[in-house]
Protein backbone atom coordinates (compact mmCIF):
# COMPACT_ATOMS: atom_id res chain seq x y z
CA UNK A 1 0.00 0.00 0.00
CA UNK A 2 0.91 3.67 -0.21
CA UNK A 3 3.98 4.65 1.81
CA UNK A 4 2.00 7.45 3.47
CA UNK A 5 0.18 4.84 5.52
CA UNK A 6 3.33 4.65 7.68
CA UNK A 7 3.55 8.39 8.25
CA UNK A 8 0.75 9.55 10.51
CA UNK A 9 1.40 12.88 12.20
CA UNK A 10 2.04 13.62 15.90
CA UNK A 11 -0.75 14.83 18.13
CA UNK A 12 -1.11 18.54 18.73
CA UNK A 13 0.96 19.49 21.78
CA UNK A 14 -0.93 22.59 22.80
CA UNK A 15 -4.32 24.26 22.84
CA UNK A 16 -3.65 26.61 19.94
CA UNK A 17 -1.89 25.56 16.75
CA UNK A 18 -1.27 27.22 13.42
CA UNK A 19 -2.57 29.13 11.66
CA UNK A 20 -2.50 26.29 9.15
CA UNK A 21 -3.42 26.32 5.48
CA UNK A 22 -6.52 24.16 5.23
CA UNK A 23 -7.72 22.65 1.96
CA UNK A 24 -11.28 23.63 2.80
CA UNK A 25 -11.01 26.67 5.07
CA UNK A 26 -7.92 28.47 3.86
CA UNK A 27 -5.90 30.05 6.68
CA UNK A 28 -7.24 28.60 9.93
CA UNK A 29 -6.22 28.92 13.58
CA UNK A 30 -6.74 25.55 15.26
CA UNK A 31 -8.22 25.19 18.74
CA UNK A 32 -7.50 21.86 20.46
CA UNK A 33 -9.54 21.47 23.66
CA UNK A 34 -8.58 17.80 24.08
CA UNK A 35 -5.66 16.06 25.83
CA UNK A 36 -2.25 16.38 24.24
CA UNK A 37 -0.95 12.85 24.94
CA UNK A 38 -3.82 10.75 23.62
CA UNK A 39 -6.40 10.95 20.86
CA UNK A 40 -9.84 11.34 22.42
CA UNK A 41 -12.39 10.29 19.84
CA UNK A 42 -15.58 8.28 19.47
CA UNK A 43 -14.31 6.98 16.12
CA UNK A 44 -11.17 5.08 15.18
CA UNK A 45 -11.24 5.83 11.45
CA UNK A 46 -9.03 3.76 9.19
CA UNK A 47 -7.68 6.96 7.59
CA UNK A 48 -6.98 9.04 10.71
CA UNK A 49 -3.89 11.21 10.28
CA UNK A 50 -3.10 10.79 14.00
CA UNK A 51 -2.98 7.00 13.82
CA UNK A 52 -5.03 4.47 15.73
CA UNK A 53 -6.69 5.41 19.02
CA UNK A 54 -5.26 3.25 21.78
CA UNK A 55 -6.73 2.42 25.22
CA UNK A 56 -5.07 4.18 28.13
CA UNK A 57 -5.32 3.36 31.82
CA UNK A 58 -3.93 6.76 32.79
CA UNK A 59 -5.98 9.86 33.47
CA UNK A 60 -5.45 12.55 30.85
CA UNK A 61 -7.06 15.77 32.05
CA UNK A 62 -8.80 18.08 29.63
CA UNK A 63 -7.77 21.72 29.46
CA UNK A 64 -10.12 23.90 31.46
CA UNK A 65 -11.98 27.01 30.32
CA UNK A 66 -9.60 29.65 31.80
CA UNK A 67 -6.58 27.88 30.29
CA UNK A 68 -8.23 27.66 26.88
CA UNK A 69 -9.38 31.28 26.85
CA UNK A 70 -5.97 32.57 28.00
CA UNK A 71 -4.21 30.58 25.27
CA UNK A 72 -6.56 31.83 22.56
CA UNK A 73 -6.44 35.45 23.72
CA UNK A 74 -2.65 35.38 23.79
CA UNK A 75 -2.58 33.92 20.27
CA UNK A 76 -5.03 36.50 18.90
CA UNK A 77 -2.97 39.33 20.35
CA UNK A 78 0.24 37.99 18.75
CA UNK A 79 -1.02 37.17 15.26
CA UNK A 80 0.92 38.97 12.54
CA UNK A 81 -1.75 38.29 9.91
CA UNK A 82 -5.36 37.32 10.62
CA UNK A 83 -6.71 33.85 9.81
CA UNK A 84 -10.02 33.40 8.03
CA UNK A 85 -11.26 30.90 10.63
CA UNK A 86 -10.98 29.97 14.29
CA UNK A 87 -11.57 26.24 14.14
CA UNK A 88 -12.33 23.65 16.81
CA UNK A 89 -10.36 20.58 15.76
CA UNK A 90 -7.29 18.93 17.28
CA UNK A 91 -6.70 15.55 18.90
CA UNK A 92 -10.05 13.87 18.31
CA UNK A 93 -13.67 14.95 18.64
CA UNK A 94 -13.86 18.48 20.14
CA UNK A 95 -17.51 18.25 21.21
CA UNK A 96 -16.58 15.54 23.74
CA UNK A 97 -15.29 18.25 26.08
CA UNK A 98 -18.00 18.55 28.77
CA UNK A 99 -17.71 22.36 28.67
CA UNK A 100 -17.83 22.62 24.89
CA UNK A 101 -20.87 24.95 24.87
CA UNK A 102 -19.32 27.39 27.33
CA UNK A 103 -15.98 27.28 25.50
CA UNK A 104 -17.70 27.97 22.18
CA UNK A 105 -19.40 31.03 23.71
CA UNK A 106 -16.06 32.35 24.93
CA UNK A 107 -14.38 31.76 21.57
CA UNK A 108 -17.14 33.72 19.86
CA UNK A 109 -16.69 36.53 22.39
CA UNK A 110 -12.93 36.73 21.78
CA UNK A 111 -13.45 36.56 18.02
CA UNK A 112 -15.83 39.52 18.24
CA UNK A 113 -13.33 41.44 20.33
CA UNK A 114 -10.09 40.76 18.47
CA UNK A 115 -10.89 39.41 15.01
CA UNK A 116 -14.48 40.28 13.99
CA UNK A 117 -13.84 39.51 10.32
CA UNK A 118 -12.94 35.86 11.07
CA UNK A 119 -15.46 33.03 11.18
CA UNK A 120 -15.81 30.33 13.82
CA UNK A 121 -15.98 26.69 12.76
CA UNK A 122 -15.97 23.15 14.08
CA UNK A 123 -14.68 19.98 12.45
CA UNK A 124 -16.75 17.19 13.99
CA UNK A 125 -17.22 13.50 13.34
CA UNK A 126 -20.99 13.97 13.96
CA UNK A 127 -21.15 11.31 16.67
CA UNK A 128 -22.55 13.75 19.26
CA UNK A 129 -24.93 15.61 16.95
CA UNK A 130 -27.94 13.98 18.62
CA UNK A 131 -27.03 15.56 21.98
CA UNK A 132 -29.17 18.72 22.36
CA UNK A 133 -26.46 20.72 24.17
CA UNK A 134 -23.91 19.94 21.46
CA UNK A 135 -26.36 20.67 18.67
CA UNK A 136 -27.20 24.05 20.24
CA UNK A 137 -23.51 24.90 20.71
CA UNK A 138 -22.40 24.05 17.18
CA UNK A 139 -25.45 25.88 15.81
CA UNK A 140 -24.03 29.06 17.36
CA UNK A 141 -20.82 28.80 15.33
CA UNK A 142 -20.56 30.24 11.84
CA UNK A 143 -19.69 26.97 10.10
CA UNK A 144 -20.52 23.39 11.08
CA UNK A 145 -18.42 20.89 9.11
CA UNK A 146 -19.76 17.47 10.03
CA UNK A 147 -18.47 14.07 8.94
CA UNK A 148 -20.47 11.59 6.88
CA UNK A 149 -18.27 9.10 5.03
CA UNK A 150 -20.76 6.29 4.57
CA UNK A 151 -24.33 5.61 3.58
CA UNK A 152 -24.49 2.07 4.95
CA UNK A 153 -24.23 0.88 8.54
CA UNK A 154 -21.83 -1.88 7.48
CA UNK A 155 -19.47 0.63 5.88
CA UNK A 156 -19.76 2.93 8.90
CA UNK A 157 -18.71 0.11 11.25
CA UNK A 158 -15.70 -0.90 9.15
CA UNK A 159 -14.51 2.48 7.90
CA UNK A 160 -15.17 4.83 10.85
CA UNK A 161 -14.99 2.15 13.56
CA UNK A 162 -17.28 3.91 16.04
CA UNK A 163 -17.34 3.33 19.78
CA UNK A 164 -19.94 0.94 21.14
CA UNK A 165 -23.45 2.35 21.18
CA UNK A 166 -23.02 4.85 18.33
CA UNK A 167 -25.57 4.19 15.59
CA UNK A 168 -25.37 5.40 12.01
CA UNK A 169 -29.10 6.18 11.89
CA UNK A 170 -28.83 8.37 14.99
CA UNK A 171 -26.13 10.42 13.28
CA UNK A 172 -28.08 10.98 10.07
CA UNK A 173 -31.19 11.91 12.04
CA UNK A 174 -29.21 14.42 14.08
CA UNK A 175 -27.62 15.95 10.99
CA UNK A 176 -31.06 16.54 9.48
CA UNK A 177 -31.93 18.63 12.55
CA UNK A 178 -28.78 20.79 12.35
CA UNK A 179 -29.19 24.11 10.50
CA UNK A 180 -26.98 25.07 7.56
CA UNK A 181 -24.77 22.03 7.92
CA UNK A 182 -21.74 21.35 5.74
CA UNK A 183 -21.00 17.66 5.18
CA UNK A 184 -17.37 16.54 4.92
CA UNK A 185 -16.73 13.14 3.38
CA UNK A 186 -13.44 11.33 2.84
CA UNK A 187 -13.35 8.58 0.24
CA UNK A 188 -10.71 5.90 -0.07
CA UNK A 189 -10.23 2.96 -2.40
CA UNK A 190 -8.62 -0.37 -1.67
CA UNK A 191 -10.07 -3.40 0.15
CA UNK A 192 -10.68 -1.34 3.30
CA UNK A 193 -12.11 1.68 1.51
CA UNK A 194 -15.60 3.16 1.25
CA UNK A 195 -15.53 4.05 -2.47
CA UNK A 196 -17.88 1.29 -3.57
CA UNK A 197 -20.97 1.61 -5.73
CA UNK A 198 -23.42 0.40 -3.07
CA UNK A 199 -22.03 2.71 -0.41
CA UNK A 200 -21.90 5.70 -2.77
CA UNK A 201 -25.54 5.20 -3.79
CA UNK A 202 -26.64 5.00 -0.15
CA UNK A 203 -24.43 7.94 0.84
CA UNK A 204 -25.94 10.18 -1.86
CA UNK A 205 -29.43 9.20 -0.66
CA UNK A 206 -28.49 10.11 2.93
CA UNK A 207 -27.02 13.45 1.85
CA UNK A 208 -30.22 14.28 -0.04
CA UNK A 209 -32.23 13.71 3.14
CA UNK A 210 -29.89 15.88 5.24
CA UNK A 211 -30.04 18.80 2.77
CA UNK A 212 -26.64 20.36 3.57
CA UNK A 213 -25.61 23.80 2.36
CA UNK A 214 -22.46 22.20 0.93
CA UNK A 215 -20.73 18.83 0.64
CA UNK A 216 -16.93 18.71 0.77
CA UNK A 217 -15.48 15.54 -0.73
CA UNK A 218 -11.81 14.65 -0.59
CA UNK A 219 -9.44 11.74 -0.39
CA UNK A 220 -6.27 10.70 1.40
CA UNK A 221 -3.61 13.39 1.40
CA UNK A 222 -1.64 13.05 4.64
CA UNK A 223 -0.53 9.88 6.39
CA UNK A 224 -3.22 7.41 7.44
CA UNK A 225 -3.63 4.48 9.78
CA UNK A 226 -4.69 1.50 7.68
CA UNK A 227 -2.63 -0.33 5.07
CA UNK A 228 -5.83 -1.49 3.33
CA UNK A 229 -6.84 1.85 1.82
CA UNK A 230 -5.64 3.98 -1.07
CA UNK A 231 -6.42 7.47 -2.40
CA UNK A 232 -9.07 7.71 -5.11
CA UNK A 233 -8.31 9.71 -8.21
CA UNK A 234 -9.16 13.34 -8.77
CA UNK A 235 -11.34 12.33 -11.72
CA UNK A 236 -13.34 9.99 -9.47
CA UNK A 237 -14.00 12.80 -7.00
CA UNK A 238 -15.05 15.15 -9.78
CA UNK A 239 -17.47 12.55 -11.12
CA UNK A 240 -18.94 12.12 -7.64
CA UNK A 241 -19.27 15.87 -7.32
CA UNK A 242 -21.19 15.85 -10.61
CA UNK A 243 -23.59 13.21 -9.29
CA UNK A 244 -24.34 15.41 -6.29
CA UNK A 245 -24.85 18.48 -8.45
CA UNK A 246 -27.32 16.55 -10.60
CA UNK A 247 -29.34 16.09 -7.42
CA UNK A 248 -29.25 19.84 -6.74
CA UNK A 249 -26.62 19.54 -4.00
CA UNK A 250 -23.78 22.07 -3.83
CA UNK A 251 -20.49 20.16 -3.73
CA UNK A 252 -16.77 20.76 -3.95
CA UNK A 253 -13.96 18.26 -4.51
CA UNK A 254 -10.61 18.85 -2.81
Amino acid sequence: MDKKSNHTIPLQRGIIYGPVNSRRLGRSLGINILPTRIKLCTFNCVYCQYGWARPSSQAHPLPQIPEIITALEDALQRLSSPPAYLTFSGNGEPTLHPDFAAIADQVIRLRNQYLPEARTAVLSNSSTVSWPAVRDAVSGLDVRIMKLDCGLEKCFRAFNRPARGIKFKTITTGLKELPDVTIQSLFAGGPGGNFTSDNLDAWIAAVKEIKPVEVQIYTLDRGYSSRKILPVTRDALVQLKGRLQQQGITANAY
